[in-house]
């Protein structure tokens, strides 16, 4: 297949870059396949910010590589559900919010918008709590001073408008990268115990039987399936213009399917990672009641017995943050058109999503002090579980629907398994909701 030219000066807000990334007849599958990597990856990031570490870091510290397991079946669901986001927005040419305001009553696509809204919100205030902490961490700021710091995000933000898709995916990669390898060198410090990583990985519910390894383990699949997720894939995979025929629609599900699965099997490997590193240095050195993203940092550095380690956890924070910054306004932008049919200046919606952020994080460092970070993110990642399953509804539905998705549509076993995903995920993000506020 031969390729022709990206639209390099389209912002990247998503009405605007539909179609942009032309992929025509000609080439190499292997270029074929580069031609279509990127909208997982965008993805990915929000698999792997700032919420994910403080439940990986807790399961890590007090059940060692026994909830690994947990880790790699939530992994997987989320493969399952972004790979029916993919189909979809291919296929329809809609993103699901564009969906949902074609199909649903009015008062009924209010109701999802907001949900929407707040998981976007909790997700950047995980990302603005995540990136104030990792600059406290580093160069000794107040928890304050290092929320102020991340407001100025939204000047990287326009300093973006006019670069193109391609140039922010590519950004996003570098930051994903260096997430991954501050924690490839992090592991190769604290030398894991492989034999047991690999058994940790392998389920089994007897490693389920205490309320509150549950807990963890329930904590750990609502942080990693992230509900806006859903709505920004569907609408970013229609960025690549592919040849509209149903062998053309066949490639490029194919080749964005693969993309989704490699993406998120680098997310995978960090949240691995985390609980590793966790495991490894805290809970097999004794300290099994670490929890908090902060004490972590802090007992990195006696405990593998080198400075580099609590550095390359603060710089691997950093990045996490940042990254999500850019997946969240494009999230932002596609929930407001596809519910609203409302468009707004990028840099406005940016402004309104870190805004809103903002005002609760001094909040909850005003009420909780430094120390309630933790408790802020085990809040922001309940907001995300609870709407979690208000975004799964209509995407298994519209994706399962031959009216609308023809030959394309969910087979039985796919629809089986991701109803059946739905019912496990709701019944187990119900009782999370229940146990925080009982």
């Amino acid at each position: 297949m031969r390729f022709l030219p990206d639209t390099a000066t389209a912002p990247f807000c998503p009405s605007e870059v539909k179609g942009s990334v032309v992929v025509v007849d000609g080439a190499s599958r292997f270029k074929t396949w580069l031609k279509f990597a990127g909208p997982g990856l965008l993805v990915s990031v929000g698999y792997m910010d700032p919420g994910n570490w403080a439940t990986d870091i807790e399961a890590g510290s007090k059940y060692g590589y026994n909830l690994l397991f947990v880790v790699l079946l939530a992994s997987l669901a989320a493969m399952l559900l972004q790979t029916l986001c993919v189909r979809l927005g291919l296929v329809a040419q809609k993103d699901l919010a564009e969906l949902c305001r074609a199909r649903y009553r009015p008062a009924v696509n209010r109701f999802l918008w907001i949900g929407a809204e707040l998981a976007i919100i909790a997700c950047d205030l995980a990302e603005v709590l995540g990136g104030a902490l990792a600059l406290h961490l580093l160069f000794g700021v107040s928890i304050s001073t290092g929320i102020a710091i991340t407001a100025f995000d939204t000047i990287l933000i326009l300093g973006l408008q006019g670069a193109g898709f391609r140039r922010v995916e590519a950004i996003v990669l570098g930051m994903v990268l260096t997430i991954a390898g501050c924690f490839a060198i992090e592991l190769f410090l604290v030398k894991p115990d492989w034999s047991a990583v690999a058994i940790g990985f392998v389920p089994t519910l007897e490693r389920l039987r205490s309320a509150d390894a549950l807990y963890l383990s329930i904590g750990i699949l609502g942080a990693t399936v992230m509900p806006h997720n859903l709505y920004l894939h569907s609408s970013i995979v229609q960025t690549r213009l592919a040849v509209k025929t149903d062998a053309g629609r066949r490639d490029a599900i194919r080749f964005c399917t693969f993309d989704t699965i490699v993406s998120l099997s680098l997310a995978l490997l960090v949240n691995a990672a985390i609980l590793i590193l966790a495991a490894s240095a805290f809970h097999g050195t004794g300290h099994d009641q670490v929890a908090d993203i902060e004490d972590a940092y802090h007992l990195l550095d006696p405990i593998v017995g080198s400075t580099v380690a609590a550095v390359l956890f603060g710089i691997a924070l950093l990045a996490s943050g940042q990254s999500s910054t850019f997946t969240g306004t494009i999230a932002g932008q596609i929930v407001m058109e596809g519910f609203l049919d409302l468009k707004i200046p990028c840099w406005q919606r940016r402004l309104i999503t870190r805004g809103l952020a903002l005002l609760p994080a001094w909040a909850g460092v005003w009420y909780f002090g430094d120390g309630g970070i933790g408790k802020m993110l085990v809040l922001s990642q309940v907001v995300l579980s609870f709407q979690l399953p208000f975004a799964m509804w209509p995407l298994i539905r519209m994706s399962g629907d031959r009216a609308l998705m023809g030959g394309f549509a969910n087979g039985p076993v796919v629809r089986t398994v991701a109803w059946g995903l739905f019912g496990v995920i709701s019944a187990a993000n119900v009782w999370l909701v229940a146990s925080v506020f009982s």
